[in-house]
């Protein structure tokens, strides 16, 4: 990116104040509906509405949400006063615990960097950064020597674009207590997806297919997108900010290089409101937005944006950031105006194929929103 992209200029000093006052406003929403949701569903991790609703039976696929909602609730006991926050963040971190060992989803950074680490940064208790390196040293089992990968939840020869959002686990894990091996892994996930998930484009597929016996790549595939060649937006918002997170913690130009290309791609098939279908290829979309991809890519834009050298493509990824967000905090998106609903963020998607939380909230959307609200407020 050399320029503002089309539809994108930064917002002038008068308006820029005005956006963090609707985001602290926001906040404020999303504690009450946080507090309704505690309160309401005690110890109930819920993965998206139905028909605005958290409570239901519907199918989850995956376990692989269960930090989201103590990750918001952190966020709110840094930036409220109430201890009431505090107390829940710790609460649902504990629930969650366990989930260290688990050995049957690649998501445990998703469970423990919103949670535990967050935990041990506000202490600087050794007890609780345990936990984050036992978490991180359990995904990193999921490596497979032949075609240098960590495997999706769904088999062995499946890499998932997601992961790299959780391969930063066990970065820091290996940076935290100096081991090479893991260190290794986490570099070589990078490498892998890079090199088979990222197009010349910038795009990226959802899933690649690896031969097990040799380590061949086979094909790329899909699971959430319309067709296995065509351009699933939350995928991309996973590879923006997972390949900056990667640069964050290696210096390596090949990963900000690669979070760059992903964060390209997406503000330039994306309309000027910065909110992308479920998948840019797919001719007619059944919904028109996946308001968790923009939450997802304008906390990203942030972090790319310190993470750039030219100080030009950096306000020009902020001012991105600052858009998105001005989208999200209408009526249209935030729920604070919508009666009886019980997210914060509408028109989400989990998984358009199966039908599964389609023009909904999304427990993802919904922390990284706030996340990219709380990013907002600190700059």
């Amino acid at each position: 990116m050399t320029d503002y992209p089309p539809g994108i200029e930064p917002l002038n000093d008068a308006v820029l104040p005005e956006l963090r006052s609707r985001a602290d406003r926001a906040l404020d929403f999303a504690g009450q509906q946080l507090r309704a949701l505690v309160t309401g569903y005690p110890d109930y991790f819920p993965l998206f509405t139905k028909r605005g609703k958290w409570h239901h039976n519907r199918e989850a696929w995956t376990n692989w949400c269960e930090g989201f909602l103590g990750g918001m609730l952190w966020i709110l006991a840094r930036r409220r006063s109430d201890p009431w926050y505090r107390n829940q963040a710790e609460h649902y971190s504990l629930l969650i615990e366990h989930r260290k060992t688990d050995r049957t989803v690649h998501d445990l950074g998703f469970l423990f960097l919103p949670t535990w680490k967050v935990w041990y940064e506000l202490t600087g208790d050794s007890a609780k950064q345990q936990v984050v390196i036992d978490a991180g040293r359990t995904l990193a089992l999921r490596f497979q020597e032949n075609g240098r990968y960590l495997r999706s939840f769904v088999a062995p020869e499946s890499l998932f674009i997601d992961i790299m959002m959780n391969v930063g686990l066990i970065f820091y894990a290996a940076k935290e207590t100096r081991d090479d091996a893991l260190w290794r892994v986490a570099i070589e996930h990078c490498l892998t997806t890079r090199r088979y998930l990222v197009r010349g484009d910038g795009s990226t597929a959802h899933e690649g297919i690896f031969d097990l016996g040799t380590g061949e790549f086979v094909r790329q595939s899909t699971h959430q997108g319309w067709r296995n060649d065509s351009s699933w937006a939350r995928g991309q918002a996973w590879a923006l900010y997972g390949f900056t997170t990667a640069y964050e913690f290696t210096g390596d130009d090949r990963f900000l290089s690669t979070a760059q290309q992903c964060a390209d791609f997406f503000i330039a098939r994306t309309p000027h409101l910065g909110v992308p279908p479920n998948d840019w290829e797919e001719p007619m979309p059944r919904q028109i937005y996946e308001s968790s991809a923009a939450a997802i890519t304008a906390r990203g834009l942030f972090a790319l944006g310190a993470a750039v050298k030219d100080p030009k493509v950096a306000r020009a990824y902020r001012a991105t950031a600052h858009r998105i967000l001005d989208t999200l905090l209408d009526p249209e998106f935030l729920a604070d105006k919508t009666p009886g609903w019980e997210g914060i963020l509408k028109h989400g998607i989990y998984h358009e194929r199966k039908q599964l939380g389609v023009d909904e909230s999304v427990m993802w959307g919904e922390y990284f929103f706030l996340s990219a609200l709380d990013s907002l407020l600190a700059n």
